[in-house]
Order: C-alpha cells, then structure tokens, then sequence
C-alpha cells in the first residue's frame, strides 16, 4: 500500500473518516433502494453472528495478527514503566471513564434527545469500544510520532494477550451496570472468532514465513501483501452494516454527532492522562507518545465485530462502534501533531 508522502500513514488510512462517509452514504442508499441485498445478506446467520460480515472481520484483523511478534515479550523488563502505564490506562481506566462519559452525555446532557431505549444501546457500542485498546494503527501512531519500534511491538504484544482475559469481563461487567443484559456465550464466542483464531492464525503463519523466508521477507515483502485486504474489508463490512442501519440512520441523523461527541472527548482524556502520567515517570518522548496513543485509539474492528454478535447488524450499538471508526483517525492525528509540538515537555535536566 503507497504510503502518503512524509507521513507513514497510507493513503486509505489518512482518508478513513472519508472512506466511512462514502460507504455510510452507500449503505444507507442500498438498504433504502435494494433492501433485497441486506434480506438475503441477512439470512446467513449462526449464533447470532453474521457468517459473511464474521469472514470480512476476518480480513481486517488476521494482517493485524501477522504484524505481533510474542518473541518481544521477553524484553518486557526493559521499559517497564511505560508498559505499567499502558496497562493501567488501557484496563483499569479507559473502559471506565468511557462507561462514564458515555452515560453522562446519553443519559443526562443528551436526554431530551435521546430516548432511553436507544441511550442503552448506544452506551454498549461505547463501552465495547473503551474495553478494546488499539492493537494496529498503534504501528502506525508510534512511527509518526518518532515512538520506540521494539517497545511498541511489545505493547501491542501485551494487549493481545491480555484482551484474551480481561476484554470478556470488562464488557460483561460495564454492560450489566448499564443495564444491558448479553449472553455470555456469545460474548465469549465473539472473542474466540475475533481474536484467538486470527490470533493462532497470525502466529502460525508468523513463525512459518519466518522459518522458511527469514524475518527480512516476513516484514518487507509477506506483511506488505496483506496492505490494502484490512481496509477493504473495513470498508465492505461497513457497507453492509449501513444497509442494515438506513432506517435507523435516516431516523436519527442528528446522533451521528451525539454519539460522536461524547468518543472524542473521551479519546482526548485518555490520551492527557497517559501523556501527564509518562511525563510525571519521566519516561523518553519515544515510549510516552506510543504509550498514550494506544490508550487513545480503539480496536475498533473488535468492537465492531462483538456488538453486531451482541446486538445484530441493525442494532443502535453497532452503530455506536462504526461511529467510533467515523471519529477515530482524524482525532488520532490531532494527537499526533500535539505529541509531536510537545517533545520538548520530555527533556528532563
């Protein structure tokens, strides 16, 4: 995939938030003029997860697996504290003050607009979003930010696993004090199709292209292959899920930007605390940046994926999760350039 020039930041993911509109725009359209297509879409479904968006989800998130190199975790000792703030701030905050955030705009700033049943489920979309830390476009975060390669490897190296122990819970738990009542087996189902199996699939390939090519060919020629297959299937996935959502959409086009509000406040919280936190630790530039960005940035493809095995395509929460997506790489990028005019703050005597 062409990279823009002086950035590190591909043309498809430079103009996300564009992507998104367009395929809103068509979805909407199709669901309004071929309702057939998301009828017949609609009925190749197992427990309650759809099998062509399930294989799409696929997609996007196996290229992301083949980039995580779990050999890095041996060198977890090396930068402890940032890995500490990390942790903390992606486990034992962010799905918090996101839960926080959330309900206070749906359930009281916006009430009037909102009705309680749609604030429930837009509160679930927030909360899937929250409980799932950045995974990849932390890769492409720490880089334009000048962030430590080999500690970010070992970050999102972390993540990953801990997603497999404390994602399940987290949500479970956010969800039931929203009062949102979910299935635990297709909770847990949802991460066993969405992360574990990627997951393997990620380290088996990982390790043979290692051992027959080498990790010069894995990293230069192998990963490269896959550029262009994630968004493609970010951007397919969202078509059908828009042509699912016209009706609600074209309903309540004003909450669009309600729900949006309430995630971009709460990327920008995240960020500061992490940023403050590494700055008060006194850690480098290069680890305190890809440290707060993960943080800020959202594993948006999971959330996506376990609120439409939650809740159905048509469901108010899955729209919350594709207006994370809406919102995500413009926000990220303002960030970007504050971290970047920043530097200077992790100079220390």
């Amino acid at each position: 995939m062409k990279k823009s020039e002086n950035t590190g930041i591909s043309f498809f993911e430079k103009y996300l938030t564009v992507w998104v509109i367009l395929c809103m725009i068509a979805g909407v359209l199709i669901g309004r003029f071929l309702p057939g297509i998301p009828e017949f879409l609609g009925r190749f479904e197992y427990a309650n997860v759809s099998i062509p968006i399930a294989i799409l989800i696929w997609f996007m998130i196996y290229p992301m697996m083949l980039k995580v190199d779990f050999q890095s975790i041996k060198n977890v000792g090396k930068n402890p504290k940032g890995l500490f703030v990390t942790w903390v701030i992606n486990w034992l905050i962010k799905p918090f003050t996101m839960f926080g955030i959330a309900w206070l705009f749906f359930f009281v700033i916006f009430k009037t607009l909102i009705p309680v049943e749609l604030a429930q489920e837009y509160l679930a979309g927030a909360i899937l979003l929250g409980a799932a830390p950045c995974t990849a476009m932390v890769f492409v975060w720490s880089h334009l930010t000048n962030g430590n390669a080999a500690y970010t490897v070992v970050q999102v190296a972390t993540n990953d696993l801990i997603i497999l122990v404390a994602f399940t819970p987290i949500v479970a738990f956010l969800l039931g004090v929203g009062g949102v009542s979910i299935p635990w087996d297709t909770l847990i189902l949802s991460v066993v199709l969405f992360v574990v199996i990627p997951l393997v699939g990620g380290v088996i390939t990982r390790n043979y292209i290692t051992r027959k090519h080498g990790l010069e060919y894995l990293q230069n020629q192998f990963i490269p292959k896959f550029g262009n297959v994630t968004t493609i299937g970010l951007l397919l996935t969202l078509i059908i899920i828009f042509s699912f959502q016209g009706d609600v959409i074209l309903a309540n086009p004003l909450h669009i930007i309600l729900i949006a509000i309430p995630l971009i406040i709460q990327t920008f919280l995240v960020f500061f605390i992490a940023y403050f936190s590494s700055k008060a630790l006194k850690l480098p530039h290069d680890i305190a940046a890809p440290a707060s960005m993960i943080g800020a940035s959202n594993f948006f493809e999971l959330a996506v994926a376990v609120a439409i095995s939650l809740f159905g395509t048509q469901s108010p929460a899955a729209l919350a999760t594709i207006v994370g997506v809406l919102t995500e790489v413009p926000v990220m990028l303002i960030l970007v350039k504050i971290a970047n005019s920043t530097k200077e703050w992790f100079k220390y005597a």
